[in-house]
C-alpha cells in the first residue's frame, strides 16, 4: 500500500478512509467505492493504482473498521448500512476529497465496485461536485439512484453471467437514463461473471479487467480534465 488513512468529520460523525496520491503530488480526485467486503486491501490496492495513474484516489470506510471474507456477513454488512447516514458520509467523503490540497480541479470522479457501484451512482445524483461517475456491476436494494438529478457523465461495466445485476435490470436502466436523457454508455462483458474485476476473487477475468481499466482511465482523464 503506497497510501496512508486519513480521518474526515461529519458533524459530531468521525469516519477514515485511505487516501493515495499520485507520483506528481497532485491530480484529479476520484472517490473509490468498496464492495460488499469492506475496505480490503484489494481496494486500497485499486486506489494505489489510481494514484499511479495520476490520480489522487480516497477511499472511504463504509464499514467503520468492519471487514469480512464471508458471503453471508458482507451481505449482512451491506444490508445493515443506513442509507441516510451512508448518504450523509459519501457526501462529507466528496467534499473531504476535493479540498484536499493534492486535488486538483473543480470535480472529482466516482467509482465503485458491486455495492460500492450502486452508491457510486446513487452519490452522482446526489452530489454536483462529482463529474464523471463508472459502476461497476452495481447492487444494492435500498440505493435508489434519483437519476432525473444525474449530471455527469455515467460509464457502466457489467457481466454477462450475474444473478445480482442481470441483464434485464441493466436493460431497464440503460432504458430508463435514455429517456431522462442522461450521458451513458454501459458495457457488458461476455462470458463474465460479478465481480470479474476483482482479481482476489474467483470470478475474476483478466482480459475483461484489463479492458475496464483503460476505458476507465480513459473516461476519467476525458472528464475530469484540468487544462
Amino acid at each position: 500500500m503506497n497510501g496512508e488513512m486519513i480521518q474526515f468529520i461529519d458533524g459530531e460523525e468521525s469516519y477514515e478512509g485511505y487516501l493515495a496520491k499520485p507520483p506528481s503530488g497532485s491530480g484529479p480526485g476520484i472517490v473509490v467505492l468498496q464492495e460488499y467486503w469492506g475496505l480490503v486491501p484489494h481496494i486500497k490496492d485499486v486506489a494505489d493504482r489510481y494514484a499511479q495513474a495520476g490520480f489522487t484516489a480516497f477511499a472511504p470506510d463504509l464499514y467503520g473498521g468492519k471487514t469480512t471474507e464471508e458471503p453471508d456477513e458482507a451481505g449482512s454488512l451491506m444490508m445493515a448500512l443506513h442509507i441516510g447516514e451512508t448518504s450523509n458520509l459519501l457526501l462529507r467523503a466528496i467534499e473531504t476529497l476535493s479540498a484536499h490540497p493534492s486535488t486538483v480541479g473543480e470535480k472529482v470522479g466516482i467509482v465503485g465496485f458491486c455495492m460500492g457501484g450502486q452508491l457510486a451512482l446513487y452519490a452522482a445524483c446526489k452530489s454536483p461536485v462529482i463529474g464523471a461517475c463508472i459502476d461497476y456491476y452495481g447492487i444494492h436494494p435500498n440505493a435508489q439512484p434519483a437519476l432525473r438529478d444525474l449530471n455527469c457523465p455515467l460509464l457502466g461495466f457489467f457481466a454477462e453471467n450475474d444473478a445480482y445485476a442481470s441483464a434485464d435490470q441493466v436493460d431497464a436502466l440503460t432504458e430508463e437514463l435514455t429517456v431522462l436523457e442522461k450521458e451513458h454508455e454501459f458495457i457488458t462483458y461476455p462470458g463474465t461473471n460479478h465481480a470479474f474485476f476483482n482479481d482476489v476473487r474467483p470470478a475474476y477475468n483478466q482480459e475483461a479487467a484489463a479492458d475496464t481499466w483503460q476505458r476507465a482511465v480513459a473516461f476519467f482523464n476525458k472528464h475530469l480534465s484540468v487544462g
